[in-house]
């Protein structure tokens, strides 16, 4: 299977969770999020939220879970010098705990997706082998505003490509992201 066919299968299966959900499936978010990474790699994103329109009770608190979309620019040192750019795509589901019942303005997310970038990203240091990659995310993060539809959070991302095709050096993002649900 294609990378493309595969980018277009992760997104169809990624949308399941809010398919069972009765409302439109109409964004209920958007994001800005800046990052960097080892090496003076930076990116810029821009995204949409979906939420699942479900929760579980745990012992440690709620449990939800969101669905993501975005669009990154990275900007690395280029191998011969100067600075090289790549624009990405991706899609995330994540599952979220919210501590306290759910009643805590605080959180932490993890989830795993698939992101696409235009060009094979390389740097001085290091040469992705596939445009096609999974991303790992872990964060924490805090509510706030009227309804607690304003988030800050941290986040630590992975991106490789689970070793499909050598070499595979990964590459490790801490991620500042801000949103806003509607």
């Amino acid at each position: 299977m294609n990378i493309a066919k595969s980018l277009l299968l992760a997104v169809g299966m990624s949308g399941l969770p809010f398919l069972a959900n009765a409302e439109p499936s109409a964004p209920k978010g958007v994001f800005v999020e800046g990052a960097g990474a080892e090496h003076g790699t930076y990116s810029a994103t821009v995204g949409a939220l979906w939420l699942w329109g479900w929760t579980r009770d745990t012992w440690a608190g709620e449990v939800s879970g969101i669905s993501e979309v975005w669009v990154s620019h990275w900007s690395a040192r280029a191998p011969a010098g100067g600075r090289d750019s790549f624009s990405q795509i991706g899609i995330q589901p994540l599952l979220r705990l919210r501590f306290d019942g759910g009643n805590s303005l605080w959180f932490m997310e993890g989830g795993v997706g698939l992101s696409y970038t235009d060009v094979m990203y390389r740097t001085q240091g290091k040469q992705f082998s596939t445009k096609f990659n999974f991303i790992d995310s872990i964060g924490v993060g805090r509510s706030f505003g009227p309804d607690r539809k304003r988030e800050v959070s941290l986040r630590i991302t992975h991106f490789s490509n689970a070793s499909i095709k050598r070499p595979n050096p990964g590459e490790n993002f801490l991620q500042l992201r801000y949103a806003i649900r509607f």
